[in-house]
Order: C-alpha cells, then sequence, then structure tokens
C-alpha cells in the first residue's frame, strides 16, 4: 500500500474575509464553521479487482458532488476521525497523536468493509489543510482547529456489497469549548431504553451509525436538563459502557481509577488512553474492568467515589456533576482543590498547546 501520494492544490477564489473570519474565531462554537478548503482523495477498484488511492488534492471548501444511489446515502457505509490542531506560543501548529487516529481509522474501515488508508496520507492530509487554513485556528483556553476525516462510499450501486469507489476527505473547523462557557461539572442521563451498541457490531468503529442510533437518547437526555447519555450493557449486568460521545472514568477516594474495559462495544478513544497514561505517570492505580451502575450507586452511597469525569477529543476532560435516573439520581461529590480529572486536564492540555514538556513523544508538528 502506497504510503504517500502527492497532493495538488486549488485554492479558493472566495475565501472568508480577514474581518468575518476574526468575528467567528471570537466566538467559534463547536461545529459551527468551516474553513475555506477541504483536502480529498480518491479511491477506486479497477477491472482487474485492485484497488487504489489516487488524486490526493486540496480544493475550496463546498458541497460534494454525489450520486443519489452512492452507497454510503442507502447502507451508511462510512467512517471518520476526530483530532484538534494547537497554535504553540512560537506560530507552530501540531497536533496530538494522529498516528493513533490513523490506526482507529483503519480499524474503523476494515469494520465498515472500506479500504484502508496509508497511515502516512492520513498525516499528510492534515498538514495540507492546515498549511492553507491555519490562519482558522482561534485562540483561547481549550480552543482549537477541529480537523474532521472522513470516509465515504459513493459508487452508484443498490446491490449490497463494498463500493468500489470511495471519498476520503477533511474537513476543519474553529472550536471553542465543546459545553460552551467556563468549564464545569455536568449532569448526565442513564438511559435504559436505548443501548448505543450490541455485541458483534460496531461499537468499536466510530461511525456516523453509531451516533445516528444515539440521537433518541440524547434528546430523552435534553428532556431531562442533561446535555449527554449514558449507556448500559443489559446483556452484561448493566455494565456501564460509554456516552452518547465520550468515554467515562471514576475515581474512588483510595486513589484507584476505573474505567470500562474495552469489550468490542466501546470506541477506542484516544484521549481515554491518554488519560490513563498520565494516571499511570503519577503513580496512580488505574483498572481497566467492568463496573455495573450498582457499583457505581453503591459505591456513592458508601461515600467511596471521588470524581467520576468524561474525556473525549472534543470536550477533552469534562467533569460529570449527577447521573440522572428513572431510579434516583447518583451525585458525585463536589471537586476540590486537588481533583485528579482537573489536573489531569490541565497537564493534557498543556501537552497539546506546547506549555507541558511532551514526555512520550504525542505531538506532531503540522505547520
Amino acid at each position: 500500500m502506497t504510503e504517500t501520494l502527492q497532493f495538488t492544490r486549488q485554492l479558493s477564489d472566495h475565501p472568508v474575509s480577514a474581518e468575518r473570519r476574526a468575528a467567528i474565531l471570537a466566538d467559534p462554537g463547536f461545529g459551527n464553521y468551516f474553513t475555506d478548503h477541504t483536502v480529498v482523495v480518491d479511491y477506486k477498484v479497477d477491472t482487474a479487482g485492485i484497488g487504489g488511492w489516487s488524486n490526493a488534492r486540496v480544493e475550496p471548501y463546498g458541497p460534494i458532488l454525489m450520486d443519489p444511489a452512492a452507497a454510503v446515502l442507502h447502507y451508511g457505509q462510512e467512517v471518520f476521525e476526530g483530532m484538534k490542531a494547537y497554535r504553540h506560543a512560537d506560530g507552530s501548529v501540531w497536533t496530538f497523536r494522529p498516528e493513533a487516529n490513523a490506526v482507529r481509522f483503519n480499524k474503523s474501515a476494515v469494520r465498515l468493509a472500506l479500504p484502508e488508508l496509508p497511515e502516512g496520507v492520513f498525516v499528510d492530509s492534515l498538514r495540507e489543510l492546515v498549511a492553507v487554513d491555519k490562519d482558522w485556528i482561534p485562540s483561547g483556553d481549550g480552543a482549537a482547529l477541529y480537523l474532521r476525516p472522513f470516509m465515504i462510499a459513493t459508487e452508484a450501486f443498490l446491490g449490497v456489497r463494498p463500493a468500489r469507489e470511495v471519498s476520503y476527505r477533511v474537513i476543519a473547523s474553529p472550536a471553542g469549548n465543546y459545553f460552551g462557557g467556563a468549564l464545569k461539572p455536568v449532569p448526565i442521563w442513564l438511559s435504559t431504553k436505548y443501548a448505543r451498541a450490541g455485541h458483534g457490531g460496531t461499537g468499536e468503529a466510530k461511525c456516523g451509525g453509531n451516533y445516528a442510533a444515539s440521537l433518541a437518547a440524547q434528546l430523552e437526555a435534553e428532556a431531562h436538563g442533561c446535555k449527554q447519555v449514558l449507556f448500559l450493557d443489559p446483556t452484561n449486568d448493566n455494565a456501564v459502557e460509554e456516552l452518547g460521545g465520550m468515554n467515562i472514568f471514576f475515581v474512588f477516594k483510595d486513589g484507584t481509577l476505573v474505567t470500562p474495559e474495552l469489550n468490542g462495544n466501546i470506541l477506542h478513544g484516544v484521549t481515554r488512553s491518554s488519560v490513563i497514561q498520565l494516571a499511570r505517570d503519577r503513580g496512580l492505580s488505574v483498572e481497566e474492568r467492568k463496573i455495573t451502575i450498582d457499583e457505581w450507586r453503591q459505591r456513592a452511597a458508601a461515600g467511596e467515589l471521588a470524581e467520576v469525569f468524561a474525556c473525549g477529543t472534543a470536550a477533552v476532560i469534562t467533569p460529570i456533576s449527577e447521573l440522572k435516573t428513572v431510579d434516583g439520581d447518583i451525585v458525585s461529590p463536589d471537586l476540590g482543590a486537588d481533583a485528579v480529572c482537573m489536573s489531569i486536564r490541565a497537564q493534557l492540555l498543556g501537552i497539546q498547546t506546547g506549555t507541558v514538556e511532551d514526555t512520550h513523544g504525542w505531538l506532531t508538528r503540522l505547520a
């Protein structure tokens, strides 16, 4: 598989004005605005049954011309990733562990019967987009340029089989705090009616279908005043799995961190694995194991629970104030000045933004 491709550039004739861009960057929100360009790489299987990537390019951001019979529209054959680009004090631009995202992207692609993209092309595609759109990177605590690589099946064909024509793309969006405003603990809703993923399903893959399936539960959460929903595995003693878009951690007063084990249903979070490493660097005990909703409730009632937090690329780390359920709420203790989640969050953001030493070699320079 070719590890590199030569990218061509066709720059936009109508980029957003500097004034308009500055106004957007002052309050970007999350996922509301998009940069001037996009990256595209084509994949096609030839008559001999051999597939290959070609025509790597940067082009102006705009609508995708697609046949109404494109496989992605009918069978949901697509995968995506998410990461951030940060501007450091010297003006350079870096991203965090893109190789890990590339590996996960390909694992997702294999699960959805899509072609694997060479890891070198994946990282180069980020560099290409940031090179032309680096002026879109906002400043401020937690602010970054959110990068969204994705792959869609574009072949026009209604038979149920893997598509032979595929498009890989990257778009970018300036991003502020995921939950908006100053960071504060958030309540989450426990879904007992819906499951996020089933055994042998696509839970480990980062694909749109998983997120679409979570939206009904998300609406239920919002009706109860929550911004996120937690899913359980009803076939495994109601084991805690993950939120609609984030992994979850528990900090107990004995200094132990617990997070649900990766069991085929749970997304392999890059932030999740980073939190585990940083916690172990501090000498904390980290357990990746089954934790049930009953254990959560019982240990909270016994006063053994110190913190609960969620983590992911978009939100980084967000403390959870309470779990709202039909059987009564589970309230988390107030965070102290030495809260583990806030300390790890500060370290993680410091590494990403270049103010804390990157001892693990997690950063990759993009521009």
